[in-house]
């Protein structure tokens, strides 16, 4: 299997605990999509019921792939300029609470 190496931000904490890839507040995805062109919500994010079902792969930190949010002043060309970012938990959502208003 050929591998890209690419430099992207580290998603550096996420309280979603019911995603399948949480682990320990930490988001082991290879890499995340984030919103839509109104909402800056993890487009990753999956609920699962059991934590038996969580990530395995815990030996890697995931980054933001692209960013759908084209408001936030952190987006280039539909990807990510922050340097890391953070994300939260609520009303059965993962959200960017990196994402800053243009």
């Amino acid at each position: 299997m050929k591998h890209i190496q690419i430099i992207m931000p580290e998603v550096k904490h996420c309280t979603a605990k019911s995603c399948g890839f949480n682990r320990d507040s930490g988001c082991h995805a290879r890499a995340i999509t984030v919103g839509n062109p109104e909402a800056p919500g993890c487009d990753t994010f999956f609920a699962v019921a059991d934590t038996s079902e969580h990530a395995k792969s815990t030996g890697r930190t995931s980054g933001v792939g692209a960013c759908k949010v084209s408001e936030c002043r952190f987006n280039e060309d539909y990807e990510c300029m922050a340097g890391e970012v953070t994300l939260a938990y609520s009303k059965n959502q993962a959200h960017c609470q990196t994402y800053l208003h243009r």
